[in-house]
């Protein structure tokens, strides 16, 4: 038995999800898009560095330098005996790497605060919304004189949430629990 029937009016929800995961694919492919040549270098980089390849090829680098410096191979003179210039390089490359790294990070940061605003703007529309309905089913237990578990506590619920208030009592709830 099938609950819910789609109709040509009315997309069923593949429809809706396939439509929905569709604009998020477009949406991350025109942010991709937009990125300066910097912010593309910047998060190659850090994607780079973060993977096994990376690893990989410094592990490489060290063992050879390390051999070739302990004189390993006679034909090539140590040119790092002491490991002095093998030190430099690794510091030099740790602060480039860790600045491309917080350049990610920040940039993931900025997006993850446009996400959060998003799902704000849809929660409360959708607190807006419930609350319509609660207001028509209201409207329509009055009207057919039915009573329902929940008539006390519709005067509350048909209230549209203040999202300033509620923010204010967080930040209140947050100072005083700072202040203790």
């Amino acid at each position: 038995m099938k609950l819910f029937m789609a109709s040509p009016q009315s997309p069923d929800m593949h429809s809706v999800l396939h439509q929905n995961i569709q604009a998020l694919v477009d949406h991350r492919r025109e942010q991709e898009q937009d990125q300066s040549i910097q912010d593309r270098i910047a998060g190659f980089i850090s994607r780079f560095a973060g993977s096994m390849a990376f690893v990989y090829l410094h592990l490489a680098i060290l063992i050879v330098w390390i051999a070739l410096n302990l004189g390993a191979i006679r034909a090539i003179p140590p040119w790092d005996p002491s490991f002095v210039v093998l030190a430099m390089v690794a510091s030099v490359e740790a602060i480039f790497l860790s600045t491309f790294v917080l350049i990610n990070q920040n940039k993931m940061a900025e997006q993850s605060e446009r996400r959060a605003e998003l799902d704000l703007q849809i929660s409360l529309l959708n607190e807006h919304e419930t609350t319509r309905l609660i207001e028509m089913m209201a409207a329509l237990t009055e009207r057919l004189n039915v009573s329902t578990p929940a008539d006390d506590e519709l005067p509350q619920l048909a209230k549209n949430v203040d999202p300033q208030m509620v923010m204010s009592q967080i930040q209140r709830a947050s100072d005083d629990q700072t202040n203790r």
